[in-house]
């Protein structure tokens, strides 16, 4: 329980002692080999983290931007609030006067026709007026030289 955990070059070490029998060539191909390994171990590790320094760069970058975006959402959001609730209440003013207009222009409407009837009535009244003044006219022409008439008769018997 003491002893540290075994990497893999411990282990590899271990196993070159414990076998003697492998020949300083084959230890050396062993150790180019662990070398390489190594490296590439190295190589993928040292990627991993340019990758993980990107993706979090990445990530720092969407999250600030949709920091931004909430922000700009919020602006819009609160410059379409009084605009709305105005919009609203201009409909609601032009819906209560129309409700009002309405039977004001039937009423108009109503009117006009009564004024025309009145109109064509007062016309009609005003021809047989004129009418009725020409035949008195007429009449009253006709009565004077009827009198006339008599009146020179009269003044002749006498």
């Amino acid at each position: 329980m003491g002893e540290p955990p075994l990497t893999n070059e411990m282990m590899f070490h271990r196993s070159l002692s414990t076998s003697s029998c492998l020949s300083k060539e084959d230890e050396e191909m062993t150790r180019t080999a662990l070398s390489a390994f190594k490296a590439k171990e190295s190589e993928i590790e040292k990627r991993k983290m340019e990758v993980r320094e990107r993706v979090q760069a990445q990530l720092g970058r969407v999250e600030e931007e949709t920091r931004r975006l909430a922000t700009i959402r919020e602006e819009l959001e609160s410059l379409a609030d009084p605009m709305r609730k105005e919009v609203l209440m201009v409909r609601k003013k032009i819906d209560s006067v129309y409700k009002e207009l309405r039977p004001l222009g039937y009423s108009v409407q109503k009117k006009q026709r009564e004024y025309k009837e009145a109109v064509d009535a007062f016309n009609e009244k005003n021809l047989e007026k004129i009418q009725l003044i020409n035949k008195l006219m007429e009449m009253a022409g006709e009565s004077e030289n009827l009198r006339l008439t008599k009146l020179e008769e009269l003044s002749k018997s006498i």
